[in-house]
């Protein structure tokens, strides 16, 4: 029997020297006539090779470019039970899965303890550069000091060098972090240097371009932390193929008290005024009209679809699309939410609130009327962080912001929130909700929810809050 070579080549393996008999069988293995050799995606890797062993069939790995690494872990934190237990029923499932805890429940020690448990260069991938920065200083801190340098020998000695790529940093090391966006894009020419592979906030990496991340790498080891694992589109469904299936997973519900802080979520409803509901009413009518003429079902994964295309082509498309943007707005924006908003900042003066928005004008109008910190995707790195700082301080007890608090900010100080629009997305409204719940002495946390009745808002309310979180 011949001895197969398995080779790592932009993203995928190849297979070559063997009875082409026997590679149409291995696990994702297909010909490809451009090149004339059987191949595989790099996610196949672990598969194939178990299937070898299984099988007894001689094979040269060519393909992975990494050896066992020694990281110690230079934590004195205890993991809490449902840390360890993680960890434990992750490990006993291949290494290979996705862990759901809610924010603020230390998802990133569980990695860190994964790290030092697997023993392999690890790869940590982040939706956003922020994140990015953050899980660097993580790392530093678990793994340090920094001692860059080439790789030690053959699985011995200790390399602890941490590289960082993207935001203008390129540095490749034995543990890196990443973004998706630079991930997906590289991986192709190092997706076989990392036995380990960590997808932070993994719900963003079903995407159509962010999957390639996990497609074009062979790491046999691979874990998805994320505090909202469903996805509106469904594609949560390809977990299993490209990180493995949920292993663990803990609701709000369960750790609080614990773990997280107490909280009450409350919702408040306004009215509009007769001349506000009349201009309501009739956009959402020339609006409805369209979609009904059209057969749009709106509540349908792919309804907003149709319908932007069903208003390029029609005459009547443009007003409908207009109409749409009027009736939301109203409801989104409506004056007596920012009367409440003043109730609630003289109500809660003494507390830490982070009041969250749709859009960035609804940011900057709060930030200008009441004279409080904005935080959009336009702020820049190091006044964002500033701004954090400060917040946590005391020096301000007040920031408005729009989506990007969602995830992936540590705000321990927070314990009022204010929902005065948002979509009908249940991981935004959690994601919101966790912002408040990270333990901090005994702190009790509260969240509104501000609706305006007789709108679709309402619709849009119960929507959201379909979570264990709110029942």
């Amino acid at each position: 029997m011949s001895n197969i070579r398995i080779a790592f080549d932009a993203g995928t393996i190849t297979l070559t020297d063997a009875d082409e008999s026997i590679l149409p069988s291995l696990p994702g293995v297909q010909f490809d006539p451009r090149t004339n050799v059987h191949r595989a995606e790099a996610r196949h890797y672990r598969v194939i090779i178990e299937s070898l062993r299984q099988r007894q069939i001689p094979f040269t790995d060519d393909a992975r470019q990494y050896q066992p690494l020694v990281c110690n872990l230079h934590n004195t934190r205890t993991p809490f039970p449902h840390q360890q237990e993680a960890l434990t029923t992750w490990w006993n499932a291949g290494g290979r899965g996705v862990v759901a805890l809610p924010t603020g429940t230390g998802k990133t020690l569980v990695a860190l303890l994964a790290i030092a448990h697997v023993g392999r260069p690890t790869i940590v991938l982040t939706p956003t550069i922020p994140l990015m920065n953050q899980w660097y200083g993580e790392l530093l801190r678990a793994f340090g000091p920094l001692t860059p340098g080439p790789s030690p020998p053959e699985g011995r000695g200790e390399n602890n060098a941490i590289g960082l790529i993207g935001g203008g940093s390129y540095d490749l090391q034995p543990l890196t972090v990443t973004t998706y966006d630079s991930a997906y894009i590289h991986l192709e020419r190092w997706g076989n240097r990392y036995g380990l592979i960590v997808f932070d906030e993994c719900h963003h990496l079903p995407s159509a371009s962010y999957q390639f991340a996990a497609v074009g790498s062979i790491a046999p080891y691979r874990l998805g932390l994320t505090a909202t694992p469903e996805r509106a589109d469904g594609r949560d469904a390809l977990y299993p193929e490209l990180i493995g299936p949920i292993v663990y997973r803990r609701e709000i519900k369960q750790l609080a008290g614990d773990f997280l802080a107490e909280y009450r979520v409350v919702r408040i409803d306004v009215d509009l005024t007769p001349e506000e509901k009349e201009r309501y009413e009739q956009a959402r009518g020339t609006y409805r009209q369209f979609v009904r003429d059209r057969g749009i079902s709106m509540g349908s994964m792919q309804g907003w679809q149709r319908f932007i295309q069903e208003t390029c082509r029609h005459p009547d498309g443009r007003a409908a699309f207009q109409a749409y943007r009027e009736q939301k707005r109203i409801a989104l924006a409506a004056p007596a939410k920012i009367n409440l908003l003043d109730d609630l900042l003289h109500r809660h003066a003494l507390d830490r609130m982070i009041i969250f928005t749709y859009d960035n004008a609804s940011v900057y109008e709060i930030a200008r009327r009441f004279l409080v910190p904005a935080i959009t995707h336009q702020t820049k790195t190091k006044e964002r962080q500033q701004i954090l700082e400060r917040f946590h301080s005391g020096e301000y007890n007040v920031v408005v912001t729009s989506q990007v608090l969602n995830e992936g900010v540590d705000v321990p100080a927070a314990n009022v929130g204010v929902i005065l629009s948002g979509t009908g997305s249940v991981r935004e409204h959690v994601q919101r909700l966790g912002r408040l719940l990270r333990k901090l002495g005994d702190k009790q946390a509260l969240l509104y929810e501000v609706v305006t009745r007789d709108t679709a808002e309402e619709f849009t309310s119960e929507r959201r809050r379909q979570h264990g979180a709110y029942q």
